[in-house]
């Protein structure tokens, strides 16, 4: 009762209301908009490799997701709309996490001295998170922009050549590796930080969940790297027809037929 009361009062005379729950909320939201953010990454990675299939496989997915068969046609408008909000989920995010970055150089040592007493992977973990989140900002904003300012250049061969003739090969293949790390690392960081463990042993579970951690980065770095490479190929077979756009087997002009001539009575 009496250190209630001491708190009560040291509140009323710092000013500060008890137990302001503002940090907490900031925490939950930058955790949700995380989670969020990596589960569009992973259907993205599946959307792209759609084109492991073939291109047709992959021309279907591009009209599904410009709403043709919602609407009955394209809507590249579409994709613009989805790709900013993904963008100011983006920005929400960074500007979360921001808030927990060493921002002089005495609390980056402060940082560095507990990493090497502590020596625990999930304090280095934390740093791979800084250091992809920061390359990533700026990487998937490039990408972003470019499917806000030209959502109608996505398709076997208009992807392909973007990758190739483009030369945007060398950053998707940096943008893969650090939002594929990001992700799954985030992703285990939220599981260990609110207690969503794969077992009643916190020690068991946050071992089963770093294996999922890794099992995520190799999968989907080899699902990503098979994806990059077959648009690599085919940008290579089409770069002599830079712009041709790709046109589906079913709407393709059948090749004349020869007449089979008539046998002699």
């Amino acid at each position: 009762m009496g250190n209630s009361n001491e708190l009560a009062v040291g509140a009323a005379l710092t000013g500060r209301r008890q137990g302001r729950p503002w940090p907490a909320r900031l925490d939950f939201m930058q955790s949700a908009s995380g989670l969020f953010l990596a589960l569009f990454l992973w259907v993205h990675l599946f959307a792209e490799a759609s084109i492991l299939l073939g291109k047709d496989a992959m021309y279907r997915v591009t009209m599904f997701f410009e709403g043709y068969y919602i609407f009955g046609e394209p809507y590249p408008i579409i994709i613009t709309l989805f790709s900013a909000f993904i963008f100011a989920i983006l920005i929400l995010h960074a500007v979360l996490a921001v808030r927990k970055i060493p921002v002089t150089y005495r609390q980056y040592r402060v940082y560095q001295d507990h990493r090497k007493v502590m020596r625990h992977e999930d304090t280095s973990l934390w740093w791979v998170q800084v250091y992809t989140g920061f390359a990533l900002f700026f990487l998937a904003s490039v990408h972003l922009y470019g499917m806000m300012s030209q959502p109608a250049n996505i398709g076997p061969y208009a992807s392909s050549d973007r990758v190739v003739s483009e030369w945007m090969w060398p950053l998707y293949l940096l943008l893969l590796v650090t939002s594929v790390v990001h992700a799954a690392v985030g992703s285990y960081r939220v599981g260990v930080k609110w207690g969503w463990l794969p077992a009643r042993d916190p020690v068991l579970g946050r071992q089963r969940l770093k294996w999922l951690m890794r099992g995520f980065i190799v999968f989907f770095l080899l699902l990503g790297l098979a994806s990059l490479a077959t648009y690599v190929r085919i940008g290579l077979e089409h770069r002599d027809h830079y712009g041709e756009r790709y046109v589906p087997t079913w709407l393709q002009e059948s090749p004349p037929q020869t007449a089979i001539p008539e046998e002699a009575p």
